[in-house]
């Protein structure tokens, strides 16, 4: 399968719990439900320890946690920020706030739901300081850093050819450039759902809106995604 069949393959199985009814109401087929998380237990447990005021065995604990979502952490981070150091602040701040706050967590919730939350909202708040520092500063220190990763990245040996690696770097730009086209809650909730396979039910938790909203929301992305998709394949 050739890599654009391949792309749009995997959004089109996504289509599939995502198809309307034939009503022509926007539903996805439900999703089954999620298995029960071990950092949420563990969570519960280091909330007992941080009670009796044993913070060494805490903090122990609490660093499976971290060990167990840093790097889905670090890939919405990046979805979000699009640079390597701040996603990695963004990552860090997160759970040292979740740590801080976890007399806060409810047990009977998701952690992982609990924690994206948390991520999630961080990363909004550098967008927002991001955008007022551009108003007062030139962009070169950005753009230092993109032509940097991208010497860095060019620099790196790999087994495929040449026309292999600009193929393969050209169609991943299409994708990110289609899903980035997206209004922005279609793009958070495509990314939550597709990239880091969250249910709508978690997606509806994390992001504060109604589940038949965050539905609908997934289902205009695919469709969009997909379109989009075709025509870029049909013109290659």
């Amino acid at each position: 399968m050739s890599r654009p069949d391949h792309v749009i393959a995997g959004v089109s199985a996504l289509s599939a719990r995502v198809a309307p009814t034939d009503t022509g109401e926007e539903h996805p087929a439900p999703t089954s439900a999620r298995t029960p998380e071990i950092e949420t237990d563990l969570a519960g447990q280091v909330q007992d320890f941080v009670a009796a005021d044993d913070h060494a065995s805490a903090r122990e604990l609490f660093s499976q946690i971290v060990a167990r979502q840093q790097r889905r952490a670090a890939r919405i981070a990046w979805h979000y920020l699009r640079d390597a150091a701040d996603a990695d602040e963004a990552v860090q701040d997160a759970f040292v706030k979740a740590y801080t706050h976890i007399a806060s967590f409810q047990r009977n919730l998701s952690f992982e739901v609990w924690f994206t939350r948390i991520l999630i909202n961080g990363c909004l708040d550098r967008q927002k300081a991001r955008t007022r520092r551009s108003r007062w500063l030139m962009p070169l220190a950005d753009a230092g850093r993109r032509d940097q990763a991208a010497i860095e990245r060019a620099s790196h040996p790999s087994d495929r050819s040449p026309e292999q690696l600009v193929l393969a770097r050209e169609w991943r730009d299409q994708v990110s450039a289609a899903v980035n086209k997206l209004p922005g809650r279609q793009r958070l909730v495509f990314m939550l759902c597709h990239y880091n396979d969250h249910s709508t039910r978690d997606v509806a938790e994390i992001t504060g809106l109604n589940e038949s909203t965050v539905r609908v929301h997934l289902f205009r992305a695919v469709r969009k995604l997909r379109t989009a998709m075709e025509g870029q394949r049909h013109a290659v």
